[in-house]
């Protein structure tokens, strides 16, 4: 993991993010679905933690990458004293085949082992809210080779198809997606919010009318304190994010606030 600590110091505990970004499970678009997000959510008062899990280019296929994230959280709740953090405000983000592996961890997380030898794995992997950002959510729809193997069991099939495996356990999310995404289909951002309206569990659904995907924050390389239009997707979430708690922050500027309006929203 890359570290990303918010710049102010203060005495009071900050929320953390994990961050997957997507590459199909083949390659890693760590630039702007990772250090961008990172920046953003920095700006937010949050602390946030670009994740390099395990790809297929090297060999790995699932468990690898579930057990990436696993462990990424649970570090992060280890060493919450360490980085100013509340271990009971810590999320993860995904976007495209990132957001999907978050949806497998909102939908099969685990408790801790208190009695584990290594502190890290007594902590709960468990998402505290997760964000889906474009993201897969069903093997059904579109099947993911890279991180199945081939020839994959039903029972493999099912199990990572997130969509089919939410109870009323899983945690908050926030899901947006294009109408028009060329690569994921909005078929599965509706499927996973149908199963989470399904199971009472929190959610928070934007779809947009077109876009291509891949588009991150919708800028091209993201600058803190530079005036840059992002896609209205980000106030969205910042609104979400503090209505969870995680974040403090959400007055911005008249001059920002027309240039968002300005892009419109689909609600």
């Amino acid at each position: 993991m890359t570290c990303y600590l918010p710049e102010e110091t203060t005495e009071a505990l900050r929320a953390a993010m994990i961050i997957c970004p997507g590459g199909g499970y083949w390659e890693m678009m760590d630039d702007y679905e990772g250090h961008d997000y990172a920046l953003w959510l920095n700006e937010l008062g949050i602390a946030a933690f670009v994740l390099n899990y395990r790809l297929a280019q090297h060999g790995y296929h699932f468990p690898a990458m579930t057990d990436d994230l696993t462990r990424a959280i649970r570090l992060v709740r280890a060493n919450a004293a360490n980085w100013q953090i509340d271990p009971g405000r810590v999320g993860a983000i995904g976007s495209s085949a990132g957001g999907h592996l978050v949806s497998v961890l909102m939908t099969h997380s685990e408790e801790g082992n208190p009695a584990a030898s290594d502190p890290v794995e007594r902590q709960s992997s468990r998402p505290d809210l997760g964000v889906l950002c474009y993201a897969v959510t069903s093997m059904e729809v579109t099947p993911m080779e890279h991180l199945l193997g081939p020839e994959p069991s039903r029972e493999l099939i099912t199990r990572l198809s997130s969509n089919l495996q939410v109870t009323p356990q899983t945690p908050p999310c926030f899901i947006w997606h294009t109408q028009n995404d060329p690569v994921v289909k909005v078929e599965h951002a509706l499927l996973f919010a149908e199963s989470c309206q399904r199971h009472q569990v929190s959610f928070a659904l934007h779809i947009y009318p077109s876009g291509p995907h891949g588009i991150g924050l919708g800028v091209n390389g993201y600058t803190p304190d530079s005036g840059q239009v992002l896609h209205p997707w980000t106030e969205e979430l910042r609104r979400w994010l503090h209505s969870q708690q995680f974040c403090p922050r959400i007055t911005k500027s008249p001059q920002d606030q027309d240039a968002i309006s300005s892009l419109g929203r689909e609600r």
